[in-house]
Formats: C-alpha cells, sequence, structure tokens
C-alpha cells in the first residue's frame, strides 16, 4: 500500500516537473519574440555566431558618442579625456563591469574614426601621465615611511636619554 503511494507521487511530481518547465520554455521563446533574440538567431545574427553573450556586435558610432558624452566635433584629446575620466570614477566607485565595458568599447570604437598617429600620441601621453602618477604616489610613501622613521627614532632617542636621566 505504501510502495503505491510512493509511485503514484512520484509521477504525480514528475508529470508537475515536466509541465512546469514546458511552460517555462513556452514562456522563453515569447520572451525571445518579444525583444527579437529569436529573429536575430535564426538570421544568423551576433547571437547565433557568439554564444549567449551577444559579443560579436559593434558599438554604433552615435552610440558610442552617447556614451561618452562627446559631440561629432570633438577632437581625440577630448574623446580620451573623457574616457579616462568616467573609467577612473566608475572603477574608484567600485562600479559595475558593464559600465566600465561600455566605456571602454564607445571610447573603442571612437577610436577608429580618428587619425592613428593622433590616437598613439594621445594614448602615450596618458600612459606616461599615469605613469607620473605612479611614481609621484611612490614617492609620497616613501617620504611619509621616511617621517615615520625619522619619528621613531627620535622617540627612541628620548627614552635613551630620560633612562640615562633616571640612572
Amino acid at each position: 500500500m505504501a510502495s503505491r503511494v510512493l509511485a503514484n507521487l512520484l509521477v504525480a511530481g514528475g508529470s508537475a516537473l515536466v509541465r512546469a518547465a514546458s511552460r517555462a520554455y513556452r514562456q522563453a521563446l515569447v520572451n525571445a519574440q518579444r525583444t527579437g533574440v529569436a529573429n536575430e538567431a535564426s538570421k544568423g545574427g551576433a547571437s547565433a555566431s557568439t554564444g549567449m553573450f551577444g559579443g560579436g556586435r559593434v558599438m554604433q558610432l552615435g552610440e558610442a558618442r552617447e556614451v561618452l558624452g562627446v559631440t561629432e566635433t570633438a577632437t581625440y584629446e577630448e574623446v580620451h579625456a573623457r574616457f579616462e575620466r568616467l573609467f577612473e570614477s566608475n572603477e574608484k566607485n567600485g562600479g559595475s563591469f558593464y559600465l566600465q565595458s561600455k566605456i571602454y568599447r564607445a571610447r573603442e570604437r571612437l577610436d577608429g574614426e580618428y587619425d592613428e598617429e593622433a590616437v598613439r600620441a594621445t594614448l602615450e601621453a596618458a600612459e606616461a601621465r599615469r605613469e607620473a602618477r605612479r611614481a609621484e604616489a611612490e614617492a609620497e610613501a616613501k617620504a611619509e615611511a621616511k617621517v615615520e622613521v625619522e619619528a621613531e627614532a627620535e622617540a627612541t632617542t628620548r627614552r635613551v636619554k630620560e633612562g640615562e636621566g633616571e640612572a
């Protein structure tokens, strides 16, 4: 008797699971059709060729300018300065990977619109600025360490002199 009840429970549970899975699959298809993913996949678009993340899509020029907040007349130096500011501020605030990716892809897309030599010169100058900031921070840390060592040496000298005065 107990085995019959157990078997009925297993069959009922299994059929409920199958119904729920098929309902979820149908809903996923409806959602995909609403967003156009199904059409893109059937046409051999980015989703079909690059997997679930759609990594093959190239950002449009207008979208790249909008992400960085620059106009069509902006120089590459302005674009790069805006990129640096947005990228670093998002990084400092523990920002999202999605935003970092958008900002980076926007700069990458706009790189192709400017003279290669200007891009290279700007990137080299930015790297030099980053290196200078690193060196400045390192020098500042060394100076702070030196001040701490001098303060500790002074405190030790004072303790030694106080110890000699008592003896």
